[in-house]
């Protein structure tokens, strides 16, 4: 029987993946697997806050007894005081952008892992992941904004004009937030200890922003060093857009702020793109 005339022909035919094609489509890839974004910011929302009156309850608790703490040691037991607007206020202001970012950072270090199942079966940007995952802590982000509108119309206070420029101050939280997050996202898939160790940033990172008390209580001397932290940028300008009044803002101060951010972004994206080919065979 002739059978084998096929075979060499056959055997002779080669697939051949040319290195650098996938980098050329990736952003074309990830717009392409946009419904996918959507899916996956959609079910962690549904998790957390579908059929639970809990979820929203949490939230909200959480946002007030941290103020309610942070109000308690700095302005009565540390008898410090606030510029142009009641204490609680500004307190708040700080917290929003805070409790933004730190809860961005956690959910997107853990959110590979724990999507190992689905990285494991099919192709599709990794960076969708990370990046839906943020978007649950901006649902957060929308109810501690609710409790501050109903905090400023208790104390009588309305926001100036200043208000108009919290949209770029929200973006650039998100920035931060975004590039931070999918940082310590390829860094846990690597090293599993983060794990552990994104806890004890944020709560190193809490202490040392300008969330209970004004920039101005730092001393002028080691305010640029301060400002190497990002998210004091962003506090100081959620701040002054809210508060408005006697809440300065630094623009000098503020351009290395805003350095640092986009450094943190553009840095975490190119980490994320080196290493989140090999995710599926270290998850």
């Amino acid at each position: 029987m002739a059978t084998g005339g096929a075979c060499p022909e056959l055997n002779s035919q080669k697939t051949i993946i040319r290195a650098g094609q996938i980098e050329k489509q990736y952003w074309r890839d990830v717009w392409k697997y946009r419904e996918l974004f959507y899916f996956l910011a959609w079910r962690d929302i549904l998790v957390r806050y579908k059929q639970t009156f809990a979820g929203v309850l949490w939230t909200v608790l959480q946002a007030v007894s941290s103020v309610f703490a942070l109000v308690v040691v700095f302005e009565k037991v540390a008898k410090i005081s606030s510029v142009g607007a009641p204490y609680p206020l500004m307190v708040f202001a700080g917290f929003l952008p805070w409790n933004f970012f730190a809860g961005s950072l956690a959910s997107s270090s853990s959110s590979v892992g724990a999507n190992a199942n689905l990285i494991s079966k099919i192709y599709f940007p990794r960076l969708i992941i990370p990046l839906s995952s943020v978007v649950t802590c901006l649902v957060d982000l929308a109810i501690s904004g609710v409790i501050l509108a109903v905090m400023m119309v208790w104390y009588h206070f309305l926001p100036s004009w200043r208000v108009i420029f919290l949209p770029a101050f929200l973006l650039l939280a998100a920035a931060a937030a975004v590039g931070g997050g999918i940082w310590l996202a390829a860094l846990t898939v690597k090293y599993r200890d983060f794990r552990v160790i994104v806890p004890f940033i944020l709560q190193f990172g809490f202490f040392f922003s300008p969330i209970g008390y004004p920039i101005e209580k730092i001393p002028e001397k080691w305010q640029l060093l301060y400002a190497l932290n990002p998210m004091v940028g962003v506090i100081d300008g959620f701040r002054w857009a809210i508060l408005g009044g006697d809440a300065k803002l630094d623009v000098t101060g503020f351009a290395l702020p805003i350095a640092l951010v986009l450094l943190l972004l553009v840095s975490g994206f190119w980490y994320f793109r080196k290493t989140e080919r090999f995710f599926a065979d270290v998850i």
